[in-house]
């Protein structure tokens, strides 16, 4: 089995270091001194589980590596319609792309029997450009349950978690579902099929949309967005509205509200990827995580008051945030 990691991140060179550790040919496509350290001494996994070393190939270059029997997509989901040249040289005629990202995926109607079967949504597919570039037929989906980051150049500190939940868009269990799946769990992670992985998607999904805006909109960790009650009930809002989208499209996601939240709060004083993102002057990655969201609302016919007044807030923040860091001189906020 040849994998690249296209984006080899804290969770691109975690899944690439763990693939390697179970004899998979593995490629991490990396740049700057984090390929430099990755090239010259490998990947060094630190990790309560037991810290543990691996040597794949890396580099800058997919031309370097070509066809391989999966891509694992480490790049934040706003990239991914741009993505073309870095993947096309690794794409055969059955290469699988395995789309770890947060939020709503391009290919969500892909294969979903009922009345929204093949809809676009032009928050996370542009004008048919992600599809364009990444065909929804080879997509398998993944959701990412573990937190890892990256220490320093090549060296990923893993912090919970190992749990990647796979599926394919149309619910069978395919053989390159079940064979990805034993090459992660011989690597030491866990790598459940999932039938319904869309309900996966919108359990992670409901800390996604509400956490990530009010931490961007508040600078506030996971805890104290929690612990607060008037953002609390702002949060509680915009789960409930979440649902009932997830209702709309054929979901069911088989967990309570406060559930959620009370799982949230006990990752403590941790601050969200927006809100890190927002704090280092990065894109926001509000189109998968909440404008996705919105539109699926629109399509569904769905109210979702709060859901619409928060990403309009987040998204006038990005707008404006973008504008300054352009002026030269500026920096963000």
């Amino acid at each position: 089995m040849r994998v690249a990691v296209l984006g080899a991140g804290a969770i691109g060179a975690y899944v690439g270091a763990a693939l390697c550790r179970a004899g998979v040919d593995v490629h991490l496509i990396a740049r700057g001194a984090h390929l430099a350290a990755l090239q010259q001494n490998g990947v060094r996994i630190l990790s309560p589980r037991g810290d543990f070393s691996a040597h794949p190939h890396a580099t800058d270059d997919p031309a370097a590596v070509g066809p391989v029997d999966y891509v694992f997509l480490g790049l934040k989901a706003h990239s991914y319609a741009s993505a073309g040249p870095l993947l096309a040289p690794l794409l055969g005629p059955q290469t699988a792309l395995i789309a770890a990202q947060n939020g709503i995926p391009w290919w969500y109607f892909h294969k979903l029997r009922g009345p929204y079967e093949n809809q676009r949504i032009q928050a996370v597919d542009p004008d048919g450009q992600t599809s364009a570039v990444m065909e929804p037929e080879r997509a398998i989906g993944c959701v990412v349950y573990p937190a890892t980051v990256i220490e320093s150049p090549g060296v990923i500190r893993h912090l919970e978690g190992t749990r990647f939940s796979i599926g394919e868009p149309d619910g069978s269990i395919s053989r390159r579902c079940t064979e990805f799946s034993a090459a992660m769990v011989a690597g030491g992670l866990k790598c459940p099929v999932e039938p319904r992985l869309r309900d996966d998607i919108w359990i992670k999904l409901m800390g996604n949309v509400s956490l990530n805006p009010i931490s961007a909109l508040t600078r506030a960790t996971m805890i104290e967005i929690c612990e607060n009650p008037g953002t609390r009930r702002v949060v509680a809002q915009m789960m409930e509205e979440t649902l009932d989208i997830a209702a709309r499209v054929g979901s069911n996601p088989e967990i309570s509200v406060d559930k959620r939240i009370d799982g949230a709060q006990r990752v403590g004083h941790h601050k969200t990827s927006m809100l890190q993102d927002l704090e280092a002057g990065k894109e926001l990655e509000l189109d998968a995580i909440v404008a996705a969201v919105v539109e699926m609302a629109d399509i569904t016919s769905a109210p979702a008051p709060t859901l619409r007044t928060v990403y309009a807030a987040t998204d006038l923040l990005a707008r404006s945030t973008a504008r300054r860091t352009a002026v030269p001189g500026n920096t963000a906020a």
